[in-house]
């Protein structure tokens, strides 16, 4: 009789329900990088692991119970509950509670367990409202090796660190934290790519600009690990328990990408890191690599505004790191120090030029309804954004992600927040950003829709990508921008989207 497998990891997350028309062909659909690196830790230690990607797979979470409990039959489930841009988790508790949810309801003994940045954040939250048996608030690794190796023995997990349970109806604490890992390059060099249907992920659209046909087939990987900034609207740090700032060896990094040009065929690259350019020598050192070894690659990364160094750019390019993910923010000085990002409009419109100079195509991103926002503040945003015309934006609205600063402020002040977790999504149709002092949550919206609206018709940006990429490009962009969002907000209230593009015709 063949063992059973030790773990089985499965990715959450329902693309419709977060993306709405725009999770058909128009979203990237990513590779569950925290799943291919904790299989990776888990098959070296020597347990038999697998891998099912939900989104990938383009099915309901009955497809993924049906699966685990028919298919694989693992010791321990395992969901990883990470999002695809750093403060994307929450917005996957819905499908990561459903799958569980579905798994018990079938096999009521299985064992789970479930982490990432949110179960980090709301540990106890999440033990007593989730189908699961277990809640790491760590990193991860270190917890499911201890609770893999306790199932295969005696059964007792109480050891395990950073683990909470629930013993005769008692929630029960960890009894210590897991440390963080410190030799990255020992324990996860290697993704396991080989766990899942690499030719089923594709890139951002903007990131294909130069090839928008191509977006296929296209892959994500860790440089390094953490983040040494507090910005109050970002949740990364929760699994880590501080900021914190931890990197694979530039050689492990040019040998992961290495594997993927190879084995893979992959072109398309994105770098997760939360700030991927701040450690020069290590961003040096794998351009270096990446040069040396005559790698094609056409990757994107993320950058702040003052870590965009001039002295790299050259080098970043070369290396085929065609895009920087610039955190602007917003236009206002006073509503970027709230943010603990105090820059002023001369220096990062500088930032900007220098990148573009360099042939390095900028992604801008930009918040609105930030706790000292207003009307007027969201304006100047929106007219900083016009006057860069980056090669593309992410324009978000505000929301109190658990796990960060502003959560923790929203609930201490009563404030209103979404019902479900995937109404953190920024795409859903029930998406409720958090209101302001000045400003509703509608407002907030809104204003962030018209914005979205208001670039991607500028005469001066279309232009430009016209100039810069093509006319495949071009009408690209206007497909893209004719899939409009339904929003429940929006809905209720017709006035609140009706005022704005009033202002344009006054």
């Amino acid at each position: 009789m063949a063992q059973p497998l030790d773990v089985l990891f499965i990715n959450p997350g329902d693309r419709k329900q977060l993306y709405q028309n725009l999770g058909d062909g128009m979203s990237a659909i990513e590779p569950p990088i925290y799943s291919a690196m904790f299989a990776d830790y888990m098959r070296r230690k020597g347990y038999s692991v697998a891998i099912y990607d939900t989104p990938a797979m383009s099915g309901p979470a009955e497809h993924a119970a049906r699966a685990a409990v028919e298919d694989y039959k693992a010791r321990l489930i395992v969901i990883p509950v990470y999002g695809f841009q750093p403060s994307a988790s929450t917005q996957n508790m819905s499908s990561a509670g459903k799958i569980a949810k579905l798994i018990k309801e079938a096999s009521p003994a299985q064992k789970i367990l479930i982490t990432g940045t949110h179960p980090a954040a709301l540990p106890k939250r999440t033990l007593m409202e989730e189908a699961v048996d277990y809640v790491c608030d760590g990193e991860g690794p270190i917890t499911i090796e201890a609770v893999v190796e306790a199932l295969k023995g005696s059964g007792d997990v109480s050891r395990a660190p950073a683990l909470w349970r629930i013993e005769d109806g008692e929630v029960i604490p960890p009894q210590a934290a897991a440390p963080l890992i410190t030799d990255l390059d020992g324990t996860m060099p290697l993704p396991a790519w080989d766990l899942l249907p690499m030719d089923r992920y594709r890139a951002h659209n903007w990131h294909c600009f130069d090839h928008i046909d191509q977006r296929q087939p296209y892959a994500s990987l860790y440089t390094t690990l953490g983040c040494p900034f507090k910005c109050n609207f970002c949740c990364i740090n929760a699994p880590f328990g501080k900021p914190s700032y931890r990197m694979w060896s530039p050689e492990t990094v040019v040998a992961m990408i290495g594997n993927l040009v190879k084995n893979y065929g992959v072109k398309n690259i994105k770098f997760v890191d939360e700030m991927f350019v701040l450690n020069k020598r290590h961003v040096e050192a794998i351009c270096d690599g990446i040069i040396a070894n005559g790698y094609d690659v056409n990757i994107w990364a993320y950058a702040r505004v003052d870590t965009a160094y001039p002295e790299l750019l050259d080098k970043m390019r070369a290396a085929g790191i065609n895009w920087l993910a610039l955190g602007i923010e917003s236009a206002s000085d006073f509503v970027r120090d709230g943010a603990e990002k105090s820059l002023n409009d001369s220096e990062i419109v500088q930032a900007v030029r220098r990148v573009e100079d360099a042939g390095i195509h900028v992604l801008g991103n930009y918040i609105f309804g930030l706790p000292d926002d207003t009307l007027e503040s969201m304006q100047r945003t929106l007219d900083m954004a016009l006057e860069l015309k980056s090669a593309f934006i992410n324009f978000y609205s505000a929301m109190a992600y658990p796990g960060s600063q502003l959560y923790t402020e929203a609930v201490s002040k009563g404030a209103k927040l979404p019902e479900q977790w995937h109404h953190f999504s920024q795409h859903a149709y029930d998406t409720l950003p958090l209101a302001n002092d000045q400003l509703s949550a509608g407002e907030i919206l809104a204003f962030r829709d018209y914005a979205f609206d208001r670039y991607f018709h500028d005469q001066g940006y279309l232009s430009m990508v016209e100039k810069r990429f093509g006319t495949n490009v071009l009408d690209h962009i206007k497909e893209m921008r004719a899939m409009t969002l339904p929003r429940k907000l929006l809905d209720e209230d017709p006035s609140l989207m009706a005022n704005l593009r009033a202002r344009d015709n006054a």
